[in-house]
């Protein structure tokens, strides 16, 4: 291998154990996750074995208390342990995150006795879970959700269908968002829903241009019975509960946005190291050179901004503006990097023997997923000038 070949991430980390932790990461990616990567996504194979290896080492509920079967890490860690995954394949590192966010409503705001009959098996008990707060005409705009959720006794009846959710049709457990009060944020509860639950069905999963080995796909609830107790905080209190995860869950798309950036960079060197044009390496041509080195940058920066996020949540402040600019600029980062590294491989790049390709297919969905882009700019400005007015 070339000497000047990609190595990997210098990480700042803050203890020994999760020096061993994030070594563990890169083991398994190496060894079960990216040998198999391009040829599963070509094929639409959702990797569900992973999932439950990924369980068994711990590494499913890793930002939640011990006590219930958690990591009990730290999110500047968590996070990395995302980018790492998600550079191998982020099929993984995105659905690691999307259950960690369907996991956050009950770890936050459930009842001692919610939590210890649940999180256990959610957190390390080779569970997987699903998000449901979009639906068909309620994407950006979450707060008009329609999906119903009417009073019958101890019991919820739920109606309605969700959209756009990851880990549709394979998932054991759903955190459903439903309407059980007037018009509006106020009206809106959350629920954790089993994935067997009687009137529950899935669609055909969407065709996607990228990700294709992540299920994603309407949930339909036809009259779905679920008991009070599984009501997740207060009634009305959903919405509340919803924004709360989706601060933190912008932060996991930013970190599986630089694993998927760091990737394509990874194989753009590679590649311009070991190309000869003219009698020398690629890499040796300013032009090229330059291209590598905003990629590089970017990157950087984007990772300082997702663990600054970090670390301001872990020292319990508000984050909420730090973790939509670190949304916004590592997903944006992605899509510029993915795209300039099928420039550096050429017709090459442009092939699916090389996967650069699939990774610009896949950066795209991220600055769509967990609130678009344009949302995340919106979040921003309101936190500069306030509200808009009307």
């Amino acid at each position: 291998m070339n000497d000047r070949a990609p190595q990997p991430v210098d990480r700042q980390l803050p203890t020994e154990e999760s020096r061993d932790l994030l070594a563990l990461v890169r083991e398994i990616a190496q060894r079960e996750i990216r040998p198999v990567a391009a040829e599963e996504e070509d094929a639409g194979q959702f990797p569900r074995a992973i999932f439950t290896l990924l369980s068994e080492a711990g590494l499913l509920g890793l930002p939640y208390a011990g006590e219930h079967g958690g990591g009990e890490q730290p999110y500047e860690v968590y996070l990395q342990v995302l980018e790492e995954l998600a550079a191998a394949r982020l099929t993984v590192g995105l659905g690691v995150s999307v259950h960690s966010l369907s996991c956050h409503g009950l770890a936050g705001y459930g009842s001692e006795e919610q939590q210890k009959a649940h999180l256990p098996a959610m957190l390390g008990g080779g569970l997987l879970g699903a998000y449901c707060l979009s639906e068909p005409a309620s994407g950006s705009d979450a707060a008009s959700l329609t999906t119903k959720a009417v009073r019958d006794g101890d019991d919820w009846i739920i109606t309605g269908t969700k959209a756009w959710i990851t880990h549709g049709g394979v998932a054991d457990f759903y955190t459903v968002l439903a309407r059980t009060g007037g018009e509006g944020p106020k009206g809106i509860t959350a629920f954790l829903v089993p994935g067997d639950a009687e009137g529950l069905t899935a669609a055909v999963p969407e065709k996607k241009m990228g990700m294709k080995g992540s299920p994603t796909a309407q949930l339909h609830f036809d009259g779905v019975r679920v008991p009070d107790t599984r009501r997740i905080g207060e009634e009305g209190q959903g919405f509340t509960i919803a924004l709360a995860a989706l601060d933190a869950g912008r932060l996991g798309i930013a970190a599986c946005a630089i694993g998927v950036a760091q990737a394509a960079l990874d194989e753009a060197l590679t590649y311009a190291l070991d190309r000869k044009q003219f009698g020398h390496p690629i890499a040796d041509f300013q032009g090229l050179r330059f291209m590598l080195a905003d990629m590089a940058t970017k990157i950087e920066a984007g990772r300082a901004l997702y663990l600054a996020a970090a670390r301001l949540r872990d020292a319990g402040k508000p984050f909420s503006r730090q973790a939509a600019m670190a949304k916004l600029f590592c997903t944006d980062a992605a899509m510029a990097v993915t795209t300039d590294a099928v420039q550096v491989l050429g017709g090459y790049g442009y092939t699916a023997d090389f996967p650069v390709e699939r990774l610009m297919r896949e950066a795209k969905v991220l600055q769509i997923v967990e609130g678009t882009n344009q949302i995340q700019r919106m979040v921003i400005a309101r936190h500069l000038a306030g509200p808009e007015s009307r």
